[in-house]
């Protein structure tokens, strides 16, 4: 069993991100060996950084550092949600990571953007060297979704194209995979 977390990375009132994650989400129920934890940032609702310690050290004095910590700890793998804001990504998303640091070690990751001409992708631009520095290792797979090309959103659901669901499928499966290569690899 792969334990996948999925991050709604955006906490802003009326936002899209979460029902692409649950799009996300339900997708994972189709397939076997997946198991799901879902975080949304805003029911998280980690402070600003408000630890006294760097991350490195892990000697976390705060209840809800210990309980993000556990959780992303468990994690095989993660798939960021995330918006494009300003050509970068969401600040609530980097606050949560850098919470922590060696959690995310040599784990997969998969990123599914959404935003207006770029699709988000200049956000992922700006994720890229985060990721890198945490130890995530980046699948190929990459959803991409433009605000601009008619987003569908249908009784508060998003309804995907086939492209996006065949590139989330593809996602999944390099998420298994590259997170047994890595377990395998640091035993």
């Amino acid at each position: 069993m792969t334990r996948i977390m999925i991050i709604v990375g955006s906490v802003r009132p009326r936002r899209v991100g979460l029902p692409i994650a649950k799009w996300v989400s339900a997708a994972a129920d189709d397939l076997e060996d997946i198991e799901i934890d879902f975080v949304d940032l805003a029911e998280l609702a980690l402070p600003m950084m408000d630890e006294p310690n760097h991350p490195r050290l892990r000697q976390y004095t705060k209840q809800h550092t210990r309980d993000w910590s556990a959780r992303v700890e468990a994690a095989d793998g993660f798939i960021f949600v995330t918006p494009e804001y300003n050509h970068s990504f969401s600040p609530a998303l980097k606050n949560a990571m850098d919470f922590l640091a060696a959690e995310w070690w040599r784990k997969p990751v998969g990123v599914v953007s959404y935003g207006g001409v770029s699709a988000g992708t200049r956000g992922v631009v700006a994720l890229e060297p985060v990721m890198a520095v945490l130890g995530l290792v980046r699948v190929g797979a990459a959803v991409e979704i433009s605000l601009l090309d008619g987003l569908q959103i249908a009784d508060g659901q998003f309804v995907p194209s086939e492209k996006e669901s065949a590139i989330l499928t593809k996602m999944f499966s390099e998420l298994t995979s590259l997170a047994q290569s890595l377990k395998e690899s640091q035993k």
